[in-house]
């Protein structure tokens, strides 16, 4: 079994191995992958270790490492939007919540490869889920444009919204909406739903969609660009135009 680690700002994720087929997820540098199957020269099927998800990526943004590095625990996370990242004295700037394995004073290494990271960081592991904070986190993505398989400021999508915010407070979700509705406890009701709470939203019984509560009457979430809107027991109301968007499962 072999195992990588991802070496690039945000490295794009596709469903086949081709640049033609559509981009299903975003892996954020840091995030390590195990290594399924090689193809050619240039391409990998690698499945995400936080959340289990496969796709195709091209092999030039991945280092091998080995097991050890790979299960130890990457705590620290960058804590900014955007981060400056010297990797092997190469300069790059890396997105929020990019995992940073091996963190010591600032300084780790990447598989065979050295890195050091300016600005700040964050111990994942010693976040806690508060109101204050999560308003804080989420409220920086707005008006960021949506984009299917995206998790990054340039372009996230409604589940990878989701799932990046709640990384930065330790807890590790599943990538896809579908995904995250099987975790956790349910809430009948949204009038007993907390700040914080995810709420689902479906399509003919299928789950196609996700964002976090932030009152009783308010949700942030990505449809066509990370905004705020008025939620009710039916559904999503679209703040500027007063029309219903989505349906609450």
């Amino acid at each position: 079994m072999e195992y990588a680690v991802v070496t690039v700002p945000a490295a794009p994720v596709r469903r086949k191995a081709r640049h033609q087929y559509e981009m299903v997820n975003q892996l954020l540098f840091g995030e390590m992958v195990e290594v399924l199957k090689f193809k050619k020269d240039k391409w990998v099927k690698v499945r995400s270790l936080h959340d289990n998800y496969p796709g195709w990526m091209t092999r030039n943004m991945l280092e091998l490492t080995d097991e050890k590095q790979t299960t130890a625990s990457a705590e620290y996370i960058t804590a900014d939007m955007m981060n400056l990242v010297t990797l092997h004295q190469h300069k790059m700037n890396v997105p929020l919540a990019s995992s940073l394995p091996g963190l010591i004073n600032g300084k780790g290494m990447i598989g065979n490869l050295a890195y050091e990271v300016s600005g700040n960081y964050i111990n994942r592991h010693q976040q806690s889920l508060n109101t204050e904070r999560l308003v804080q986190l989420t409220n920086a993505w707005l008006n960021v444009p949506y984009m299917w398989g995206g998790r990054t400021m340039l372009g996230v999508d409604c589940s990878g919204f989701v799932q990046v915010n709640y990384k930065m407070m330790g807890i590790d979700l599943p990538r896809d909406a579908w995904q995250q509705a099987q975790e956790g406890k349910s809430v009948k009701k949204l009038k007993e739903a907390q700040t914080g709470d995810l709420a689902f939203f479906d399509d003919k019984e299928e789950i196609v969609h996700v964002g976090i509560l932030l009152g009783p009457e308010t949700i942030i979430h990505s449809s066509g660009k990370v905004r705020m809107d008025t939620i009710d027991k039916k559904g999503i109301i679209h703040s500027e135009y007063g029309k219903r968007t989505h349906q609450l499962k």
